[in-house]
């Protein structure tokens, strides 16, 4: 719980950091990068992988890429989206790493997930520092809901039952136990005195498989982030129970609730953003950043982040690097709390 708070609050601190540091920058309009270093090569075949089935928060990231860059101006050539499911992410991370190093046109999609997984270890031999991280885009929250026609109307609700019988209640998740999903579970099961090991994981490939599932009502609950749940529950598919948000968020999600003011101190932030391989080139890779930080700057992209219900996010370069190697040491330490051998290695 410490932990996840702290989590919490870093992301606050360095958002704010990242919007000053924005503010100060100037777009580069040269041939070259913004340091002289070397000449911008734009892709020829832009492509953006999603480590998962489509549906997703992965997915979400990519399309945000695809129709950001393009409505920006930015992108000339179309962007095709990738789906690249097994080991939520881990397929896909291995493939960059181990057989496609130096690919300029491709960005893969990551989120806090991810970084939770490479963490504890779950995609093999590689760390994060195996891979070029590029941009940070957007964020959104954990959250948990049922089917709309559920007989659990709230989180007091679902708290009475699973004190009552916790592996009568199936939560379903993309991911595997341990995995971003399992842990918000996790922590909500432990902050109202239940087992994480007694409750039913239903471990699916992408928060999309998940959202199918309980509204077909496969699984009782779904554990996902709140962007990938807001277009059922939009369409009154779905009834979100939790936000696990500081404060209660805006728009179209004022009206759900957070677990904090319903008397769980819960949290996790989600940032979604993208890496490339190792050895991509220089040329490439900024110029990839150097669009990333036009399009993140262009109030375009602000209105096309808020449609897809993700709130500002603005890291690149090195600034995103020092943020994903301080966050991926936090995460194993959080892991290693909650007992996950993986976490003990790092």
């Amino acid at each position: 719980m410490k932990k996840l708070t702290y989590l919490a609050l870093g992301l606050s601190s360095i958002l704010s950091l990242s919007a000053c540091n924005k503010a100060n920058e100037t777009a580069s309009t040269d041939a070259t990068a913004a340091d002289g270093s070397a000449e911008l090569i734009a892709p020829s075949r832009p492509e953006c992988i999603a480590p998962a089935k489509p549906g997703g928060g992965f997915d979400i990231t990519c399309k945000l890429a695809q129709i950001g860059l393009r409505d920006t101006g930015l992108l000339k050539e179309p962007m095709r989206v990738t789906y690249m499911p097994g080991g939520v992410g881990a397929v896909a991370y291995n493939k960059i790493v181990a057989n496609d190093r130096s690919n300029g046109d491709e960005i893969i999609a990551f989120s806090t997930g991810s970084l939770l997984n490479l963490s504890q270890g779950k995609f093999g031999k590689f760390t994060e520092k195996d891979v070029k991280w590029l941009a940070g885009v957007g964020t959104d929250y954990g959250a948990i809901a049922v089917n709309a026609e559920s007989p659990i109307k709230d989180l007091a609700g679902l708290v009475a039952e699973l004190k009552k019988n916790p592996k009568a209640i199936s939560f379903g998740a993309g991911g595997s136990v341990g995995g971003q999903d399992w842990m918000q579970t996790a922590i909500l099961a432990k902050a109202v005195g239940v087992k994480p090991s007694d409750m039913t994981y239903v471990a699916m490939e992408g928060g999309g498989e998940a959202i199918t599932a309980v509204m077909g009502n496969h699984i009782t609950v779904v554990s996902a982030g709140i962007a990938e749940i807001m277009p059922q529950a939009t369409a009154n598919k779905l009834r979100v129970l939790a936000v696990f948000s500081e404060e209660r968020l805006s728009g179209s999600m004022a009206n759900i609730p957070t677990a904090k003011e319903q008397g769980y101190d819960v949290t996790w932030p989600v940032v979604r953003g993208y890496y490339m391989g190792p050895d991509v080139s220089a040329g490439a890779y900024n110029w990839w950043k150097d669009s990333f930080d036009k399009m993140l700057a262009d109030p375009k992209f602000a209105e096309i982040r808020e449609q897809q219900d993700l709130l500002p996010f603005s890291m690149t370069g090195e600034e995103l690097e020092a943020y994903v190697y301080k966050q991926t040491n936090d995460l194993r330490e959080l892991s290693a709390e909650y007992g996950l051998v993986e976490a003990a290695a790092k």
